[in-house]
């Protein structure tokens, strides 16, 4: 057996002990991993939970429903506005702490509620590397962390999940669209929507992998992304329309990151905080 079989076997085994779950499901590549693994493991011991708010794409939240539906997985929402909860709206360097333990406890609740014994949620072995304060919530409310439990990083969860036949194998990176502000600027409804609206534009018009940084209060756009998302700067008439668009949207400056989309880029601005 291969290590990735040793890994995957692993998975199936801690999850099987957990007897039932909830998965905190956000449709990404890890937890629609995770879940399907669970699946297979638990049948309808296995249960979706994901949380609906601002900061969570409509088209994200579709694709979630859609993959839990065509599998005939329980999936429920849980409404977990993060503008709503107390210091989230000013941004500090604990804000993921501050939104993964509401949703997380939410998700807890439900969990007790319909007698499910545990709850999982997706991080990997690459979320060690960065700042990552979600996972102090994680470790507080008690939530399990099977793909850590297993050793297993992002290139081996894509990997998998190709073998698998999951579509979401490719499906660019994503994290929350609060990710996008710089630790200290506020975050509100109005710039939540223009990010995702820029967002939204830049998939519409062939980009993949793509974030949209909210800088100097609404007045700059740095965009981050991938080769393809340079080659596609190349053409003017794309450019023209990006920029026109986001100028549409407010920001007074558009500007492409010469770095290229990185996950946690915010997180290089601590060091000056």
């Amino acid at each position: 057996m291969d290590i990735l079989a040793e890994k995957k076997a692993a998975l199936a085994k801690n999850l099987q002990s957990l007897g039932s779950v909830a998965v905190a499901f956000s449709g990404g590549v890890d937890s629609t991993f995770l879940l399907q693994i669970a699946h297979e493991t638990l049948g309808d011991g296995a249960v979706a939970v994901t949380g609906r708010s601002m900061s969570f794409p409509k088209r994200e939240l579709e694709a979630a429903e859609n993959f839990a539906a065509a599998r005939g997985i329980r999936h429920f929402l849980v409404d977990s506005e993060e503008l709503e909860i107390d210091g989230f709206s000013d941004n500090p360097a604990n804000r993921c702490y501050i939104c993964k333990k509401a949703l997380l406890g939410k998700i807890l609740e439900l969990a007790q509620a319909r007698g499910i014994a545990a709850v999982v949620e997706a991080s990997n072995m690459d979320d060690e590397g960065d700042y990552r304060p979600g996972l102090l919530a994680v470790a507080e409310l008690g939530v399990h962390s099977p793909l850590r439990a297993a050793h297993l990083g992002k290139s081996e969860i894509r990997l998998l999940s190709k073998e698998m036949g999951l579509s979401t194998w490719d499906k660019p990176s994503f994290a929350c669209l609060a990710s996008r502000f710089p630790y200290g600027e506020r975050i509100d409804r109005e710039r939540l929507l223009r990010i995702d609206a820029a967002e939204q534009f830049l998939l519409d018009h062939g980009f993949r992998q793509v974030r949209v940084r909210f800088h100097e209060q609404g007045r700059l756009a740095r965009i981050e992304v991938d080769e393809t998302g340079f080659g596609l700067f190349g053409q003017e008439e794309i450019r023209n329309k990006v920029h026109a668009r986001f100028r549409e949207l407010g920001f007074a400056y558009v500007c492409a990151d010469l770095q290229g989309y990185r996950t946690g880029s915010m997180n290089e601005t601590l060091k000056t905080l």
